[in-house]
């Protein structure tokens, strides 16, 4: 079976592994991750469910703005924008992959995003007004439309766009530069006037290219980013959003790293994506509806990013801090043991590398079946406990994976999640508990027999010594 296994994941890993595209795609989410994550401390702090700390920040005055919504605005110039940083991360990422400029593969992704923008808002209004900004009548009912960007677009119902854009516009630019058509300079240039100069006919051929586009989606009386919502992102988003999903991307995550393939790296170049959307959208209902309205009936996702990092695994994949747990409270061998006590400090911060390749966990069948089930189980019981409504889902704000247990459930769910987590984890530690058992008998064998073989050879026989050679 490991085998027949073998042989269908190993090719698929190294197709998936060498994908420039997916490439680009996992690389270009990485350069917003920094910035989310100091956006999400000062998220934390404007949304701090403490009411006493919630009051003194609503009351603090500074000039005209209270010190909550100077708070909020670090989330505003992240989150909020958070498909700007995709788009140029990702146009980055693969303009690098097709050896061409970088920067100038950034510049032409945000460049294409922007050209198929609608740059028209729509929206009830309330009332008119004269020249004075006085109310004249109220108008119930009534629509308006004005011209400006819908901020909506710069967020989560725009990173899909943003990922089409970047591949299509870099792979476009980086073809017409490998034709040879660019404005060559004489020697002497300086560097930075050649390269602008080179860019100038690619550049226009993608620009051209999107008007084109653009004008056959606005003949067709839509726009791009409303086509690709509807008609791509939001079922992606719907099928990414289901328990089956999360745990079959989930089950060969790991039969990856019983290989020793990243499976995290295999499986989150396609998922990923998907999940990182689900948190922003979930970022945008707590902000809006705050701590008391966030709940599932009122559209808060279950699966997202913060669920896959912080409610289906602890101590990295396989959820080895419960593994660790049992190498420490029910093992004797010494290889067990010492490997348990310099691994258990990493664990407690998801690195588990020592443990995969050092106990090892890779391509071992005696502990292929909990390493698998451990986290199945964790993502099937947390599914289930934050739909029923013991405690709220992930509230989206970007909280390192490696946060140790507890902390991370308090700060994204609240204390019955910090509490589950823990529970969860004694939960995995006495699955885990026979299997490494079980290894650990035989390594005590191995041990013993170690041991005497050693012992043996140190014994000296006085019989065998003999004068006669001397």
């Amino acid at each position: 079976m490991m085998d027949k296994l073998e042989k269908v994941l190993m090719p698929m890993a190294e197709a998936i592994g060498r994908n420039k595209y997916l490439i680009a795609i996992r690389d270009g989410f990485l350069v917003s991750t920094p910035l989310l994550i100091v956006g999400s401390i000062f998220l934390l702090l404007a949304n701090f469910p403490i009411q006493a700390w919630a009051d003194f920040i609503a009351n603090v005055q500074i000039g005209s703005s209270n010190l909550a919504s100077l708070l909020s605005k670090q989330s505003d110039a992240t989150f909020t924008i958070m498909a700007i940083f995709a788009t140029m991360g990702i146009g980055y990422s693969f303009a690098k992959q097709l050896k061409t400029s970088g920067i100038f593969g950034a510049a032409v992704s945000l460049m294409a995003w922007f050209i198929l923008m609608p740059y028209s808002i729509t929206g009830s209004i309330s009332a008119m007004f004269d020249a004075n900004g006085a109310a004249m009548e109220v108008v119930e009912g009534a629509k308006a439309t004005v011209t400006g960007v819908d901020l909506g677009w710069l967020g989560a119902k725009g990173i899909f766009m943003g990922i089409i854009c970047a591949l299509v516009s870099v792979h476009v630019y980086a073809w017409v530069e490998k034709k040879g058509w660019v404005i060559k300079m004489p020697a002497g240039v300086p560097p930075t006037v050649v390269q602008s100069f080179a860019a100038l006919i690619p550049a226009g051929i993608v620009m051209t290219l999107f008007f084109v586009i653009n004008t056959i989606f606005v003949a067709c009386g839509t726009d791009a980013f409303t086509f690709i919502f509807t008609f791509l992102q939001t079922p992606l988003l719907g099928l990414g959003d289901t328990l089956g999903a999360m745990v079959i991307a989930y089950i060969f995550l790991h039969l990856f790293w019983f290989f020793g393939v990243n499976g995290g790296s295999v499986v989150g170049a396609v998922f990923n994506p998907i999940l990182q959307t689900l948190a922003l959208e979930n970022l945008n209902l707590y902000r809006e509806v705050g701590v008391q309205g966030y709940t599932v009936a009122n559209g808060a996702h279950i699966i997202s990013q913060q669920f896959q990092d912080l409610f289906a695994t602890w101590g990295g994949c396989g959820s080895t801090l419960s593994l660790l747990i049992a190498m420490l409270l029910f093992c004797k061998s010494k290889r067990i043991t010492e490997l348990g006590k310099l691994a258990l400090i990493p664990g407690f911060f998801g690195i588990n590398e020592p443990i995969v390749f050092g106990l090892p966990i890779v391509l071992n069948p005696s502990i292929i079946i909990p390493f698998v089930l451990v986290p199945t189980i964790n993502i099937v019981v947390s599914y289930a406990a934050m739909a029923v409504g013991l405690f709220p889902p992930c509230n989206g704000i970007n909280i390192p994976w490696t946060m140790p247990i507890f902390f991370s459930g308090l700060l994204a769910t609240n204390w019955v999640g910090a509490v589950f987590q823990v529970v969860m984890l004694i939960v995995g530690v006495f699955i885990y508990m026979p299997f490494i058992k079980s290894m650990d008998k035989q390594y005590l064998a191995d041990e013993a027999a170690a041991a005497q073989a050693e012992e043996e050879e140190d014994d000296i026989n006085l019989d065998d010594l003999s004068f006669d050679d001397l």
